[in-house]
Parts: C-alpha cells; sequence; structure tokens
C-alpha cells in the first residue's frame, strides 16, 4: 500500500514540474502584464537615461536631462499628453522586461502615490556612477541607493519586516549606467582627463560601482542584470564630435575604447562577485556587439539606417535638438522610426529597446550569461519546486518505514 502510495505521489509531482515548467519558460504572451499581480519577482531599477521613466520630471534640470516633451513618446504607445519623460519614441528596455515578466509597468520613484510591490525604478537621465558627473543636475547612483532604502522602510510598512526581506532576496535588480561618467564626465571635462588616465578613470568608476552592487547585496539583492556599455564611439551625437574628422562617418575611436575597458572590466568584477557572494547570480551581455553589428549592418536587423539619429541636426543629426526646447531649436525628425537604429542624438528607438530586451530575457548563453533575465525571474519558482521535491522525498521516507 505505501509503494503504491508513493508511486501515485512521484507521478503527481512529475506532472507538476511539467505543467509549471511549461507556464514559466514561456514568454509572456497573450496575458495583460497590467492586469498581473506581484507574484512574479518584483524589479527594481537603477540607471540613467537608458531605463528614466519620467524622474528627472520632478527634479531640478536642464532641458537636456528631459524628455517630457514632443515628440519624444510620439508613437503613441502611452497616449500620455505630456509625454512620460522617457527618451525614446515609445517604451524603453525596462518596460519590455517588465511586460515579459508578467508585471505591471514599474513606476517611477518620483511620481506621487508610486505603489513599490511590484518594484519601482530610480532611473534618472544623465545620471552617472560617480556623483560628480552632471552634479546638482541628475539623481546619481548613491542618490538613487539612498532612494532604494526609502522605498524598503515604505514596503516594511506595509508587508512586515519578514514580507518587506523576502520581496527585496527575490526581487531582480537592473542596472544600466556608466555612459554619462565617460561621455561628459571624463571626455567633456578637461580636468579629469588631467587628474586621471583613462585607465585609472575606469577603475574609479568600476569600483564605485562595486561598491553599489555591494551595498545591495548586503540589503537582501540577490540577482541582478546589468545593460553593459554600447560603442559611445559611435553615436550620432559623437560622430558629429569626433575630433579628427566625420567625413567618413567615423565613430570617435576614445569613446569606443572607453567603453570597450568599461565593459571589459565589469565582466571580470561579476565573475568575482559570484564566487564571493553566496547566492549571487546576473545576467550581463555584449551590449558593444550586439548594437554595433545593427549600426554597421541595419538591414539585416529590419532597419534601414544604423549611422543617422531620427531626430535632430546637423551632421548625423548629431546636435542634440531633439523637441526644440535647448538652445538650438531647429530639428529634423525622419518619417518613420521604426526604420532607424538612432532616436536621438544619444538614444535608440524603441524597436533597439525591445529587440534588446528580448535578447537579455532569453538569449542564447554565448550572448547573455551566465543567466538570462527569464531564468533570474523563474529562479525562485525553480527553487520551490525543489523544495517541494525535498519535502516529497522526506514524505516518501516516512511512507516506506512505517510500511
Amino acid at each position: 500500500m505505501g509503494r503504491r502510495l508513493l508511486n501515485y505521489l512521484l507521478l503527481l509531482l512529475l506532472v507538476l514540474l511539467v505543467v509549471v515548467l511549461q507556464v514559466n519558460l514561456t514568454c509572456a504572451g497573450g496575458e495583460d502584464s497590467s492586469t498581473s499581480s506581484s507574484s512574479s519577482s518584483a524589479l527594481f531599477i537603477f540607471g540613467d537615461s537608458t531605463v528614466d521613466p519620467g524622474n528627472n520630471n520632478y527634479i531640478e534640470t536642464v532641458p537636456e536631462n528631459r524628455a517630457n516633451y514632443k515628440p519624444y513618446g510620439q508613437n503613441g504607445f502611452f497616449q500620455q499628453s505630456p509625454p512620460t519623460g522617457r527618451f525614446s519614441d515609445g517604451r524603453v528596455i525596462v518596460d519590455f522586461i517588465a511586460e515579459y515578466a508578467k508585471l505591471p509597468l514599474i513606476p517611477p520613484f518620483l511620481e506621487p502615490s508610486a505603489e513599490y510591490v511590484n518594484g519601482v525604478n530610480f532611473g534618472s537621465g544623465g545620471a552617472g556612477i560617480l556623483s560628480e558627473t552632471n552634479q546638482g543636475l541628475v539623481i546619481d547612483l548613491k542618490t538613487q541607493l539612498k532612494n532604494f532604502e526609502v522605498v524598503e522602510k515604505a514596503l516594511t510598512e506595509k508587508l512586515g519586516e519578514k514580507g518587506a526581506k523576502k520581496l527585496i532576496s527575490e526581487a531582480v535588480y537592473f542596472i544600466s549606467i556608466g555612459s554619462n561618467d565617460y561621455m561628459g564626465g571624463y571626455l567633456g571635462n578637461p580636468t579629469m582627463q588631467q587628474l586621471y588616465h583613462p585607465e585609472e578613470y575606469v577603475g574609479m568608476v568600476i569600483g564605485n560601482l562595486t561598491q553599489a552592487i555591494q551595498e545591495l547585496y548586503e540589503k537582501g539583492g540577490r540577482k541582478f542584470g546589468f545593460l553593459s556599455l554600447s560603442p559611445l564611439g559611435c553615436l550620432p551625437a559623437l560622430r558629429a564630435a569626433n575630433p579628427k574628422g566625420n567625413e567618413e562617418g567615423g565613430c570617435f575611436e576614445e569613446a569606443c575604447a572607453l567603453a570597450l575597458a568599461h565593459n571589459n572590466a565589469l565582466k571580470a568584477v561579476l565573475t568575482s562577485l559570484e564566487h564571493l557572494f553566496k547566492g549571487f547570480k546576473y545576467c550581463n551581455s555584449n551590449f558593444y556587439v550586439w548594437l554595433e553589428d545593427r549600426i554597421n549592418n541595419p538591414s539585416k536587423y529590419g532597419f534601414k539606417e544604423g549611422m543617422n539619429a531620427c531626430c535632430g541636426t546637423g551632421p548625423f543629426r548629431g546636435l542634440f535638438t531633439c523637441g526644440g526646447t535647448k538652445k538650438v531649436t531647429d530639428y529634423q525628425l525622419c518619417d518613420n522610426a521604426d526604420d532607424y537604429v538612432w532616436w536621438d542624438s544619444f538614444h535608440p528607438t524603441e524597436r533597439i529597446h525591445e529587440q534588446f530586451a528580448k535578447a537579455l530575457w532569453d538569449g542564447p548563453l554565448d550572448f547573455v550569461g551566465p543567466y538570462n533575465l527569464q531564468q533570474l525571474f523563474f529562479f525562485n519558482k525553480l527553487t520551490k519546486i525543489f523544495d517541494l521535491v525535498d519535502d516529497l522525498n522526506r514524505y516518501s521516507a516516512d511512507l516506506l518505514t512505517h510500511n
């Protein structure tokens, strides 16, 4: 009798495993993410304009650090006036990641009455890893970490200490920051160039980023996603500013070299942290090569234009005038942003955000690793299944002992 019951339980467990794996290993599709509950891991986002959903709308800053005016958001996804503040013709990468994870849109930290149970976005356009980058005009990474403490306290009040710790430990922490430290913070800052050799500066930036990761780990964070730096010198703005001339449309090599050095250093740091920090898991990728291929071979990926921006003016539309709110008000706008890799002088189009989000979500391990984001979000549920197997094994052993 005991063995028959044991076989039945094992069969039931097998069916359960198959069902759960099928449900969770399928990308979000057909389900309205706006109606999803907090059963998925929460998503906490730190970064710059690549992920800013509108935090800069609420701070004193310059027009270059805001995107809450037309033609930003022109594709109408948000149907909001004025535009949300995303530096895109529509959504940005973390909006798609939230959709794939079956989470609602993650709100800006500074949005009044924002709910935090599904996560929160601390990103700020123009922000850097170093506090000196665009100081006084942005929410730098150090301040974003302080804001996380505010969220931590609010979650504890709402869910209790145990509930808040569980949410924080199971959440995914997505970090996309660093470009501004090299473009404006170093290449645009002669003082920094005099004080630090490029290698020293990269080491300082990476050191501060490592410290931020460690702080989040000490607060309970275990699962991290990273958007590595793009080929910065190939942004329309830096092509236009190339001191060696832009007759042939060449990239600004010094900026590209800094981005590569940053990415290589980050890769080494993450490998070390995986061995040093128990339970530390991460998703990283080679965004540099991924985007460079689309810039150089746009038609291969369904684009028509890889060098010029959709919105801006001057060579490559690299002058950052999109929207006409800055010192130079003249700008041109392309007919179809979906044909372009670049939306404005610094930022990619929604199509690029979507394609890269998809690659991070379930891309192959030769591109994303050592985990993809889907695996990080799924990891908690997989752990629960393994716990269930352990419980069943113990129960089965008891049955066999008594029969």
